[in-house]
């Protein structure tokens, strides 16, 4: 009893560091095209954020629940899918079964970046670089904490404690992150031409990452839509049917 006692004590003791710090660094909220009943993916946005993966993230974090062929649900055409598959070489066996490279064909997952997970914890000091295919699910706060923690880096203050290899960043717990600062003004030049500022990326990346993680999230949307004007619909009919019986089983009992 004793133990289980202390072991509560020691619980809340470290949970109010961690709430005080939640209130000292709210979520950011830049505002999101998804947002509300009626949200939807800005179409721009989703090819400018995959261009962000393409050029930065995608040197350290896989999508291995992606295929190339997704991409047409933010706009590209069939042409422009193969060319982006192409870029990258995947494995494949030739007729006599020995491994060989071919480049990416639309059907193929996106390329990992590793060849295994070890190689990715030797890359990064032991650290594994998560996969980003449902991140934005996988972290509370979603859209609004991935973007506070792109935007979050900063130099740690002069009486803060900087562990070795570790980077500060005033939105993720404790401050101490592993993780280098990825993305920073003109870390890539936009296709469309919008000026790339660290904001801006950090919005469209979050945006593109957003789909990612909920690729039905319109069609949802969109039925629950209907589902809904159909009950209106329906609480309008079934209120007019029991006013008309209960009428007439009162005429009838006049």
């Amino acid at each position: 009893m004793r133990a289980l006692t202390a072991a509560l004590a020691l619980a809340l003791a470290t949970a109010v560091p961690a709430l005080a710090q939640d209130e000292e660094t709210p979520l950011p909220h830049p505002g999101w095209s998804f947002d509300g009943v009626f949200g939807t993916f800005d179409r721009a946005a989703l090819q400018r954020g995959f261009q962000i993966y393409s050029e930065v993230c995608s040197n350290c974090h896989s999508m291995n629940l992606l295929h190339y062929r997704d991409l047409a649900a933010l706009g590209y055409d069939d042409d422009q899918i193969k060319a982006i598959a192409a870029q990258k070489q995947v494995n494949d066996l030739d007729d006599q079964g020995n491994v060989v490279q071919r480049p990416a064909r639309p059907a193929d997952a996106f390329v990992n970046p590793y060849p295994n997970e070890k190689a990715a914890r030797a890359a990064h000091n032991g650290a594994l670089p998560p996969d980003l295919s449902v991140i934005i699910k996988a972290r509370v706060g979603g859209a609004d904490y991935c973007y506070g923690i792109l935007t979050g880096f900063q130099p740690a203050p002069a009486d803060f404690h900087l562990q070795d290899g570790m980077n500060y960043n005033t939105m993720f717990p404790g401050h101490q992150i592993a993780m280098p600062q990825p993305i920073a003004d003109n870390s890539v030049t936009f296709a469309d031409g919008t000026p790339a500022t660290l904001p801006q990326e950090a919005h469209d990346v979050c945006t593109f990452l957003t789909w990612a993680s909920e690729p039905t999230m319109e069609e949802r949307k969109e039925t629950g839509a209907k589902v809904m004007l159909f009950l209106l619909v329906m609480t309008g009919v079934l209120y007019g049917a029991k006013r008309k019986i209960w009428s007439d089983l009162h005429q009838a009992h006049a």
